[in-house]
């Protein structure tokens, strides 16, 4: 029996009506519901086992969401015509909902939940992305999977100095703040976003508006929730806890981890000692056991839970109580830095930065528009000419792993470390394509912002003109009843360790860029204004030493790097420029060896020509300048003889542009034969004294840039009349002496007798 579908609407702002509706789509999902705005129209699904896998002892979450292409009416361009896995772009708007989702469950939730989110209709203004998060959040209200509360997320950009939620498409193009923030209704749980080198109280007051505005959408969901009668929510299984073997692990390992992690050990010096306490703990309950309490694997596996726990309560105590770190540091101490430019001799810029344990070897490459970066989603088609890519190899933490794609994490981090740098990037008149990629050859903690760092000094060290560096720093919370210590430059096991894991990067002007993951509810204000100036500080202190191994981009590009010149051509000399079937233009890179792109801007076309050869470049410039030349008459130019005829020869004196130098304008001496006179191939100089108006032929002359003989040694050089008659026919004399040039300079080509 088909049930009526309820549905609850809200206002965004400005008479923004967004609805939200669950009952008619996927009533087979234990969740299921659409939100629409305008045209655009999410479908989000939710579905959650009953029991967790045998051996389960991790939440097993995943999140999809996927734009199809119907959507907009347009058929994907892949081969098989069809929606396949998911792009960076759908990637990076999974993990968004992923990472403002995941805290809602209950730690020892250990489930599978998969959470779908597919756009099955767009509209051009209205960024989906901004509803996403609030589709499955949505999702999950209407089922009865045990949440522990209702979230949701939206945009806040600041667009002319006003802060909007949620701002259309064609708004986002002014905008110079950019942050997506998820929330519940007293907490925050997610931000992520860029900046033109905001300040920390604009940030603080953006998350404060991003707040006001997921209340709203949070009570609506609240209101759909009890519409559709869910009031309580499933049984799970749990885990029980054996309090005489969590006493028996913390008596004999307690003191031991404490002891180890007051030792400022190296990354992997800690983890073997840590281990092997582990292993003495096994073999301890194993020589200790009974047959009452037997040493099972089940009992080992709880005892394994139990020494990670001990792990987890150790650190932190000691952070909180001693205001002492894992590697001896204090709070907002940075750890050790070594960064150098210049590392590699091939690539167009390179750097190596290492901060701690954690290194990043980064390389720019400068590539021609023909190497720009496709990014279709169902609504558009972007290309873009600055981009980042990010590499996290297992030999990095000392692993042995298989190598495959880039994982959701590679793609997350080297968008963060991308959105950061772009802030700096030379506007849309730089013709060069960059790419920048950050292998990290070591990792413990902060590797995404150790490739800001690095990406920032591998852009000066290949020429980019970058005005400032950008730092990046990650930041860490650890929390118990109402005391807190903020960390800077927090290590990985103080990440998976700790409450918040905020990254932020920038420039000493302000910031760029951030991304922030909080674990735990309770976050003030002022503990974020507090993060914040701390990072700042930190962020201050690695951009020093930054500005100390390279103050400026350099000058010009490397050697070996693509030379670039752009000109400006009137938009009327494309076509000449291209040439017909495009051979013009591909004549030319080929004589060349250079890449030529051309694109129509406005009333104007740019033409940007690369190559690695300096000469090759001025060369191609050289031939489209001439190309595009109007020729004036009464110019001199240097041209090629293209052809020799009985009249005279044809002279290239502008790229692809021949005009006649007759027979009779050579030379003040008068010629009866081309011949021995020019060879193709030949440079000359030549004058253009007109252009016929009809044909628009091009009439040179070389004599006109002689002097002029004086009369009578134009008499000397004139043959005598007996041979001239013996020579020629006497019809041909009349003829012949009409051909004589005139005294005035200006000679054109010969008349001929009606």
């Amino acid at each position: 029996m088909l049930t009526q579908p309820l549905s609850v609407s809200f206002d965004l702002g400005g008479g923004r009506e967004v609805t939200i509706e669950s009952g008619k789509l996927a009533r087979q999902a234990d969740g299921a519901v659409t939100v629409r705005q305008g045209n655009n129209v999410l479908l989000a699904t939710v579905v959650a086992n009953k029991e967790p896998r045998p051996g389960q002892d991790f939440f097993p979450l995943s999140v999809d969401y996927q734009e199809k292409f119907a959507a907009a009416g347009r058929i994907p361009g892949s081969f098989f015509k069809r929606e396949a896995r998911l792009s960076d772009y759908e990637i990076l708007i999974s993990r968004l909902i992923d990472r403002a989702l995941r805290p809602l469950f209950p730690d020892d939730y250990f489930c599978d939940v998969q959470v779908l989110i597919s756009l099955i209709s767009s509209d051009e203004e209205i960024l989906p992305d901004a509803l996403a998060c609030l589709a499955a959040s949505a999702a999950l209200a209407v089922s009865d999977i045990p949440i522990k509360e209702i979230i949701s997320e939206v945009r806040v950009a600041r667009i002319d100095g006003e802060f909007i939620v949620n701002p259309s498409r064609s708004q986002m193009e002014n905008a110079d703040m950019d942050f997506m923030i998820a929330a519940t209704e007293k907490n925050l749980m997610m931000v992520e976003g860029e900046s033109k080198e905001c300040s920390e109280e604009d940030l603080v007051k953006a998350l404060e508006i991003a707040h006001e505005a997921i209340r709203v959408q949070i009570k609506a969901q609240q209101q759909l929730r009890e519409l559709k009668g869910i009031t309580g929510k499933r049984d799970y299984p749990k885990a029980e806890d054996n309090t005489a073997l969590r006493e028996k692990v913390n008596a004999f390992a307690k003191q031991k981890v404490y002891d180890i992690a007051k030792g400022k050990l190296a990354k992997h010096d800690r983890g073997y000692k840590f281990s092997e306490v582990g292993d003495e703990l096994m073999k301890h309950l194993e020589e200790t056991a009974t047959e009452e309490e037997p040493f099972t694997d089940d009992v080992k596996k709880k005892a394994a839970e139990y020494y990670h726990d001990i792990q987890y309560h150790v650190v932190r105590d000691m952070i909180l109580d001693d205001r002492t770190r894992l590697d001896g540091r204090n709070l907002d101490e940075i750890r050790p830095l070594s960064m150098e430019i210049d590392v590699l001799p091939t690539p167009h810029g390179s750097s190596l930065f290492t901060r701690g344990e954690t290194q990043s070897l980064s390389t720019v490459t400068l590539g021609t528009p023909q190497d720009e970066l496709l990014i279709e989603t169902a609504q558009t088609s972007t290309d873009v000419k600055f981009y980042l890519h990010y590499n996290f190899p297992p030999f990095s933490t000392g692993e042995v792993r298989m190598m495959r794609g880039p994982g959701r994490r590679e793609v997350g981090h080297g968008n963060l470390a991308m959105r950061s740098l772009k802030q700096m990037m030379p506007n849309g008149d730089y013709a060069y394509t960059v790419r920048v990629v950050s292998d990290i050859l070591e990792s413990n903690g902060s590797s995404s912002m150790a490739t800001v760092c690095a990406g920032s000094l591998a852009l000066m060290d290949a020429g980019v003109p970058i005005p400032k560096h950008v730092s990046g720093i990650a930041m860490g919370l650890i929390t118990r009843e109402g005391k807190y210590a903020i960390l800077s430059d927090i290590l990985g096991d103080e990440d998976h360790l700790g409450d918040m894991d905020f990254k932020v990067t920038g420039t000493r002007d302000g910031i760029c860029g951030v991304q922030m993951d909080i674990k735990v509810d309770g976050l003030s204000m002022d503990i974020m204004r507090e993060a914040l100036n701390q990072a700042k500080a930190g962020r201050l202190h690695i951009l020093d030493h930054m500005y100390a191994c390279v103050p400026e981009a350099r000058e010009d590009v490397k050697p070996h790097a693509p030379r670039m010149v752009k000109l400006i051509i009137e938009k009327e000399f494309i076509g000449a420029v291209i040439g017909p079937g495009g051979k013009v233009i591909q004549e030319l890179q080929k004589e060349t060896g250079t890449t030529i792109n051309i694109e129509e801007v406005g009333e104007y076309g740019e033409v940007s020509i690369f190559s690695s050869n300096k000469e090759s470049v001025e060369k191609a410039a050289a031939t489209i300048k001439g190309i595009v030349a109007v020729p004036e008459v009464g110019e001199v130019y240097e041209g090629k003889v293209k052809g020799i005829k009985e009249f005279g020869a044809f002279v290239e004196f502008l790229p692809k542009k021949e005009g006649l130098l007759h027979i009779s304008e050579i030379s003040w001496k008068r010629l009866e034969t081309m011949e021995g006179v020019f060879k193709e191939g030949d440079t000359v100089k030549v004058k253009l004294i007109g252009i016929d108006q009809k044909t628009g032929k091009y009439k040179l002359s070389r004599k006109a840039m002689m002097p002029r003989p004086e009369r009578t040694e134009q008499r000397e050089n004139r043959e005598p009349r007996e041979q001239r008659e013996q020579r020629a026919p006497r019809e041909d004399r009349r003829f012949n002496e009409r051909r004589e040039p005139r005294n005035d300079g200006d000679s054109q080509a010969p008349k001929t007798e009606e």
